[in-house]
C-alpha cells in the first residue's frame, strides 16, 4: 500500500506537472500560429484597399485559406464578414476596442457552445481592424486525450508500484516468515524444527541464535523426560508394593479397630492417587520422548462406548453407527476414558458421550453436568498440571487433559471446550478419518 501510494502521488505530481507544460506549451503555439495568420491577412486587407481604392470585400474574399473559420474587418465604421454564422456583435467589445486603438489582440470566448480563440490586429486606416475567428475543438480533443492518458499512466503507475512494494515486501519479510513458520512449529512442540540461516546473511546471526536457544530447549526438554521417566519407572516398583500391601491389609480390615480404619481409607486413597499420577508421568514421559502411534483397524462406536461405559461405571453412549478407521487403540481409549473421568470427578458427572460423522471427520462429544469452563481458561485446561479453582478440583494431578491433547494432536486432531445447550462444559474431539 506505501509503495502504491507513493508511486500514485509522484505520478499525479509528475501528470500535472507535464499537462501544465503541454497543455500552456500548446496554447501559447496555437495563438502564435493565429496572430501570425492575423498579421498576413492585415498585409492582404491593406494591399488591397490601396489597389482597389477603398474595397474591403475583394480583398476580405480574397485572404488565403487558413484554419480559421470566419473573418471579419471592421474598416470606416463598416463591419464585413466572410461567413453570416460568426456576426461582429459576438465579437467581445473588450478586444474590438484594444484593435481599434492600434493594440493586437487575443481571446478566447464561447460561440456557439464551442471556445474559440479571436484574434485582432489593428488595419492602417485609423479605429480599423482585421479579426479572425479560429475553432478550438481539436486542441481541446488534444487536451483531452492528452489528460486521459495521464491519468491512465498514473492508475498504472500506482498499480505497478503496488506490484512492486508488494514483491519487495514478501522478499524483505520472507526471513521473518520463515523465523514465524519455525516459532510456531517450536511452539507445538516440534522441537527439532530450525531455520536455515545460509540463505540469508543478514537473517544468519539471528538465525544462529534462535537455533542455540532451540537447541538448548530441545536438550532440556530431553533431559526432564528421562529424568520424569526414570523417577515414574523407579517409583512403579515400590508403589506396587505399597499397592499390594494395602490390598491385604483392605482384605482384613474387618479386624482392625475402627480407630484405625479412617487413617487407613485415607492412605488408600492417597495411594491411588499416587498410583495414577505415576501412571500419567509415565505416559508424558512416552509422548516427549517421541513415541509414535500404533494404528490399527478398530470400530470407533465400539472402541468409545466400551471406554466411556467402563470409565464411568453405567452407560452414557449414546447409539452410534460402525465407523471403521485406523487408529491407535491404546492412546484413543486413553483419551476417552480421561475425558470421562475428567468429567465425573470435576464436571458434575457424565451426561452423555456420543460419536458422530462430519464428511472427513469423526467427533467425539462428552458433556457433563458442571457448572462449564469460564472462556478465559478454555486456553489453559489442556496445559499440563492446569488445575480449576473450584474446590471439587484440588484432588486433579493436571494431566489427564493434557494427555488428551497430546494423543489427539499425534492422530492429526484437534480438541477443544465448549459450552453445551442448557448449561455444562462439552468436550469435543474432531479426529481425521482414514478409509480402510
Amino acid at each position: 500500500m506505501a509503495f502504491g501510494l507513493l508511486s500514485l502521488a509522484v505520478s499525479a505530481v509528475l501528470s500535472l506537472l507535464i499537462w501544465s507544460v503541454l497543455s500552456s506549451y500548446l496554447v501559447t503555439q496555437r495563438e502564435s500560429m493565429a496572430v501570425a495568420e492575423g498579421e498576413l491577412g492585415r498585409t492582404v486587407i491593406e494591399e488591397g484597399l490601396v489597389s482597389r481604392a477603398g474595397l474591403v470585400t475583394a480583398p476580405l474574399d480574397g485572404l488565403p485559406t487558413t484554419q480559421s473559420s470566419a473573418s471579419l474587418c471592421l474598416v470606416g465604421g463598416q463591419w464585413y464578414s466572410t461567413s453570416p454564422r460568426v456576426p461582429a456583435a459576438s465579437l467581445p467589445t473588450a478586444l474590438v476596442d484594444a484593435v481599434t486603438s492600434g493594440q493586437e489582440s487575443t481571446q478566447r470566448v464561447e460561440l456557439g457552445g464551442s471556445l474559440v480563440l479571436a484574434v485582432g490586429v489593428p488595419l492602417t486606416p485609423a479605429h480599423s481592424g482585421l479579426f479572425e475567428v479560429f475553432p478550438l475543438t481539436d486542441l481541446d480533443q488534444t487536451l483531452r486525450t492528452l489528460s486521459t492518458a495521464l491519468a491512465l499512466g498514473a492508475a498504472a503507475t500506482a498499480l505497478l508500484g503496488a506490484a512492486l512494494g508488494r514483491g519487495a515486501s514478501r522478499l524483505a519479510l520472507r526471513p521473518l516468515a520463515e523465523l514465524g513458520s519455525v516459532a510456531a512449529a517450536v511452539a507445538e512442540g516440534r522441537l527439532d524444527a530450525r531455520l536455515q540461516t545460509d540463505r540469508d546473511p543478514d537473517l544468519g546471526p539471528l538465525g544462529a541464535s534462535f537455533n542455540r536457544a532451540v537447541a538448548e530447549l530441545e536438550h532440556r526438554v530431553e533431559a526432564d523426560s528421562r529424568f520424569a521417566a526414570d523417577v515414574s519407572h523407579e517409583l512403579r516398583t515400590p508403589l506396587t508394593t505399597m499397592l499390594n500391601s494395602m490390598q491385604v491389609i483392605k482384605n482384613r480390615e474387618a479386624s482392625l479397630p475402627a480407630s484405625v480404619r479412617e487413617p487407613l481409607d485415607l492412605l488408600a486413597e492417597e495411594l491411588e492417587r499416587f498410583r495414577r499420577l505415576v501412571v500419567d508421568l509415565l505416559e508424558m514421559a512416552r509422548h516427549d520422548a517421541g513415541q509414535g502411534l500404533v494404528l490399527e483397524e478398530v470400530n470407533l462406536a465400539d472402541l468409545v462406548r466400551t471406554a466411556a461405559d467402563h470409565t464411568a461405571g453405567r452407560p452414557v453412549t449414546e447409539p452410534a453407527h460402525p465407523l471403521m478407521t485406523r487408529v491407535d487403540k491404546r492412546g484413543l481409549e486413553r483419551v476417552v476414558a480421561n475425558l470421562v473421568s475428567n468429567a465425573e470427578l470435576h464436571g458434575g458427572g457424565v451426561l452423555a458421550v456420543r460419536l458422530s460423522r462430519r464428511g472427513p471427520i469423526a467427533r467425539i462429544e462428552v458433556d457433563d453436568a458442571g457448572p462449564g469452563v469460564p472462556g478465559e481458561q478454555r486456553g489453559r485446561v489442556f496445559d499440563r498440571f492446569s488445575r480449576g479453582t473450584a474446590p471439587s478440583e484440588r484432588a486433579g494431578l493436571g494431566l489427564g487433559l493434557a494427555i488428551v491433547q497430546r494423543h489427539v494432536a499425534l492422530h492429526g486432531g484437534s480438541v477443544a471446550v465448549e459450552d453445551r445447550p442448557g448449561g455444562g462444559a462439552r468436550f469435543a474431539v474432531e479426529l481425521p478419518i482414514t478409509d480402510v
